[in-house]
């Protein structure tokens, strides 16, 4: 057995399909947002929150979660056929998508509803409401274009380094 190195990390195919994924999904969620701006006064707010949605933001277009699982399901099939870690990567992936179509996305509609409501309460009763994060999570529109997007960067990768 050899030694891990972080260049053999950096070597591995389904490392790099993941670590790609997430970066190009997080990217182009960044660049979205930046074309969906009306106004110059908005492009300039969406560009001070640029840095914060490629390295943070959860929710919209693409879905990073769909992207990361089904590139490192797909690298992992690739590389080793249908074998026990894939069987383990292949559920775990169907736990983060569903997660991120329904958990995540149902609190987060419910946070959006109670802090809007809390705000009424508040300015009608003059007291002190303080918001619930609102979690975002993904439309199926969403979950399909990462999963692409983690389909054709697993396929990329796993061929460009081999």
């Amino acid at each position: 057995m050899t030694k891990p190195t972080i260049s053999a990390l950096f070597a591995n195919p389904i490392f790099l399909s993941a670590l790609l994924s997430l970066f190009i999904a997080q990217l182009a969620k960044a660049v979205i947002v930046l074309l969906k701006a009306r106004s110059r006064q908005e492009l300039e707010k969406e560009i001070k929150e640029t840095l914060v949605i490629f390295l943070w933001r959860t929710g919209g277009m693409p879905s990073s979660h769909a992207a990361v699982a089904v590139a490192i399901t797909t690298s992992i099939a690739i590389e080793e056929g249908f074998s026990n870690l894939f069987i383990l990567a292949f559920f775990i992936a169907l736990i983060v998508i569903r997660d991120a179509l329904g958990v995540r996305r149902s609190s987060g509609l419910q946070a959006k509803t109670l802090n809007r409501l809390g705000q009424d309460l508040s300015r009608k009763l003059g007291i002190t409401y303080t918001a619930l994060k609102e979690v975002h999570g993904h439309t199926w529109p969403e979950v399909i274009a990462g999963s692409i997007l983690g389909l054709g960067i697993a396929f990329l990768m796993s061929f460009v380094i081999m």
